[in-house]
Order: structure tokens, then C-alpha cells, then sequence
């Protein structure tokens, strides 16, 4: 059977044998999960391997499923039922189309449960999906619901900046009601907690990490930097931005007039990526944050939340791919300052950028990922075993001049320490250079494999001595 025919290319469908009138939440709770996401389709008479059977009372058959629906879905979604004839067998397809007024409960003996597709399954929602039902169903955003936090109890004082010198104008109160970030009685909605200074919603973090290696437990030290950054989403922004710059290199070669640049990864293509994690990721699952995770050969952005209509970025063709904003607000403001562009060509421009890479090959094209629960972009290193070619040569900026100097200095103490102490732990470089455990692990990385160093033992109990020479 040639289901295309019938519901459509890639329409979402289950499949049942018959219609189960004494257990009905085996297909109501599908048709529950259509209504809340993207509509679908349930085919009755055929079985899973797509072969007809048939219904051997089609017309009663319709009749219930009809009152079923009436009854024990609520509130009533948009159906349509069709009948058949395939070879002489009949068969009932029921179209669900996806509903305005979520959530749509399966209700049974006084028990409401609102389900939702993952897969080609239908799960109870969770709580993180229910509260976005329930807004989708109020036509309302995660980013325009009221806090109880007043406007006197918090600070712009990065949004005025970068709005300023972004439009050349200044940001007033009356401007943050009319964007969104307040209301009438100035009480700061979501967005307006996100853009704030303070760390107020507390999941609005980023991790990043750049790993030892091609995965997470590749070397001697996995980690060779990490950190964590909160607080407003523009500094979410900037100091993410800043994190990989450090953590990643730009090669460079002679050209006929002027110097080629070769980072590992577009700078705009980072930027687009971590923009589009912020905007469209989901705040409302409590515990959650984007992660940065840095390989040897790629970079990984993880966002919270799939897209927003429930459709998996990976079954979509990026260049037609329809602008759905999980948070209108947000987005709405970083268009205003030229941070993003309001038709949504951020992937596009990812890939754009890729392509237009002096040492891009297909072997090197962007990933993007999703699923109903995350959403993530891979971003390939331009530079990974990439021959360095005569002429070519890894560009030291002024910055980095700086950042070199100074971790020589701090090689140097260590070694100091451990030739007078005769052996130190990665603590112990904490409490001599003043620094995170992460950068404490780096240093003492980089002069293991200087052969300067012998780490002995596991874990915990890891300490390091002189290398023999």
C-alpha cells in the first residue's frame, strides 16, 4: 500500500488493525498528541507492515470514532474522516489537523492527560511541554509572560550600551514597555529578566567547554578550558563569543594584495549559532542550559527545546525552512540591533558562510540536529588535517601576545613550585596562580606533553613530578 497516496509525503500517520472500541486510549491519546503538535493521520484496517485488511464494519466503525472523539478528547480538535475501498477491503483514515487551542486532553473516568509526538510515539506531556501548550493555546510566548520582579530591582546597563551604539539612540523606559521587557505597572516579563544584568532566571546559562581530543575523554586531561557564564543574554553572547575565539586559531596565507584569513570556524557562523540557541531555545525547562562543547575537529552548540512546530530540522530543506520564533520578544529586540535578521535566514547564513570559506570542502558542511527535546548545530573545523602549505602561518593577534606571555609565566612558576615542593596536585597550582581548577588542568597538560612533567596515579589522587631528562 502506497500510504503517500492517502495522507500525504512525510505526514505524520499511525497504523491500526482494527478500531479498539473497549480500549480507546490505545489511538485517542494519538489523536490528543496530533491535535497538540503538527496534525496527523490514523489509518484503520492496515497493519504495521502496511498491509490491507480491512474493516469489516466500516460505516459502525466511523460512527464511533466519531462520538469517541466528541467525547473524550477536549476540547474537540479538527477532524476529518475519510472512507476507502482498496482491493475490495475498506479501510478508515482519520485526519487530525494541528489545533489552535492547546492542550488537547485525552479525558477517561475523570482523569485529563494531554500527550504529545515524539517520534512515532504519543507520551504524556511534561510539565515544560504542557506550560508551552498552554501558551500556545493563549497565543502567548514564553518571553511575554509577567515576573514579580519590579523594574527599580533591576538593571540595563549592557542592553543601553549595546543598544546605543548599535542604533546610535538611547533606550528610555518607555521604549522597554513597548518592546516588551516591562509592563504598564513595570514588572519585568521574561524577556526583560533575560536581558537584565542579573542572573534572574537562573537557566539562562551557557557552559562551554573545550575538550582534550575528539570527544569527552580523549586525553590525559579531558578538559584543557571551561566556563560558565549567566546573566543577561547579551553577555551570554559576548562572553561565549569570546570563550571560542580563545579556544580556537586562524591561520593565514600571502595573497596577491593582502593577507588571506583562515580561522577554524566563520566568525559569523558562530555568531549566527549562538544567537539562534538563544532566541529559540526553550527557558521554560527548569535545570537546562546551552551547552559549547569544543572538539579537535568540530564545534557543538546544544540548545533546550527541538523547533518550535515539533518538526525535526534534519527532515526539513534548510532553504525553504518557514521562520517559527519560540520567543518573539527576544528576537524581535536583537533584530533591532542588528544582532539577527527578522525573516529568520539565520541557517542559512551559517551555511552561506561555510561555503564561501577559502578551504571549505563538502566533507566540512554544517550539521544541524533535533529532536522534541534539544537542537544542535555542528559546526566542522575548516583547518583540521588541513596541511599547512609554505606560506601559510597561525596569525598571533596582539591580544593573544598578551595571553601567551602570561601562561609562559605561569609554566615557569609551576615548575618553580614542583622543583622546590618536588611533586604538586592540580590544587595546588589552584592555590599558587589563583585560578580555576579547569586552567589549572591546562597548564599542567601542556607541560605533560612538553615532557617537562610525569603525571602519576588516577583521578583524584593524579599528582605530578619533574619528568626525568
Amino acid at each position: 500500500m502506497d500510504l503517500s497516496k492517502y495522507i500525504g509525503e512525510g505526514t505524520l500517520y499511525d497504523k491500526k488493525e482494527k478500531l479498539e472500541i473497549k480500549k480507546p486510549k490505545s489511538w485517542l491519546k494519538t489523536v490528543s498528541a496530533f491535535a497538540n503538535g503538527m496534525g496527523g493521520a490514523i489509518i484503520f484496517g492496515v497493519t504495521d507492515n502496511d498491509e490491507v485488511i480491512g474493516l469489516s464494519e466500516y460505516k459502525k466503525d466511523s460512527e464511533n470514532i466519531s462520538e469517541m472523539v466528541k467525547t473524550k478528547i477536549v476540547p474537540l480538535p479538527k477532524i476529518n474522516l475519510k472512507h476507502y475501498l482498496i482491493d475490495n477491503k475498506n479501510i478508515i483514515i482519520l485526519y487530525v489537523y494541528a489545533g489552535k487551542e492547546t492542550p488537547y486532553y485525552f479525558t477517561d473516568s475523570g482523569n485529563q492527560i494531554a500527550y504529545i509526538r515524539i517520534g512515532n510515539e504519543s507520551v504524556p506531556a511534561k510539565n515544560n511541554d504542557l506550560i508551552n501548550l498552554i501558551l500556545k493555546g493563549k497565543n502567548k510566548s514564553y518571553d511575554s509572560l509577567i515576573t514579580d520582579i519590579k523594574l527599580e530591582n533591576a538593571s540595563f546597563t549592557k542592553l543601553k550600551s549595546l543598544y546605543f551604539s548599535k542604533t546610535g539612540d538611547e533606550l528610555t523606559n518607555s521604549d522597554l514597555e513597548s518592546f516588551g521587557l516591562i509592563n504598564k505597572e513595570k514588572f519585568l516579563t521574561n524577556a526583560g529578566a533575560l536581558f537584565a544584568d542579573e542572573p534572574i532566571i537562573h537557566q539562562s546559562r551557557i557552559f562551554c567547554t573545550r575538550w582534550n581530543g575528539l570527544d569527552m575523554t580523549s586525553g590525559i586531561e579531558e578538559a584543557l578550558d571551561d566556563n560558565e557564564f549567566e546573566g543577561s543574554i547579551l553577555l551570554l553572547l559576548q562572553n561565549t563569543e569570546n570563550f571560542i575565539r580563545v579556544n580556537t586559531k586562524k591561520k593565514w596565507k600571502k595573497g596577491n594584495d593582502s593577507r588571506i584569513e583562515m580561522p577554524d570556524y566563520p566568525e559569523r557562523a558562530i555568531q549566527e549559532a549562538i544567537v539562534n540557541a538563544i532566541i529559540h531555545r526553550d527557558y521554560a525547562i527548569i535545570g537546562s542550559e546551552i551547552h559549547i562543547d569544543i572538539y579537535d575537529d568540530r564545534l557543538e552548540i546544544y540548545s533546550p527545546g527541538g523547533m518550535f512546530d515539533g518538526s525535526f530540522i534534519q527532515e526539513q530543506n534548510i532553504m525553504e525552512i518557514a521562520s517559527v520564533r519560540r520567543n518573539p520578544i527576544i528576537a524581535d529586540l536583537f533584530n533591532r540591533m542588528h544582532l539577527m535578521e527578522r525573516r529568520g535566514s539565520g541557517l542559512k547564513k551559517i551555511i552561506a558562510s561555510y561555503q564561501n570559506a577559502i578551504n571549505y570542502t563538502q566533507e566540512k558542511q554544517v550539521e544541524f540536529k533535533s529532536n522534541q527535546k534539544e537542537f544542535k548545530v555542528i559546526l566542522k573545523n575548516l583547518n583540521y588535517k588541513v596541511a599547512i602549505k609554505s606560506g601559510d602561518k597561525v596569525a598571533i593577534k596582539s591580544g593573544d601576545k598578551v595571553a601567551i606571555k602570561i601562561q609562559e609565566e605561569q609554566l615557569i612558576k609551576i615548575l618553580e613550585y614542583i622543583k622546590e615542593h618536588k611533586s604538586c596536585k592540580t590544587s595546588d597550582v589552584e592555590n599558587l596562580l589563583s585560578v580555576k581548577s579547569s586552567r589549572a588542568r591546562k597548564l599542567l597538560s601542556i607541560l605533560v606533553s612538553q615532557s617537562k612533567l610525569q603525571a602519576i596515579g588516577q583521578n583524584k589522587n593524579r599528582y605530578y613530578i619533574l619528568a626525568e631528562q
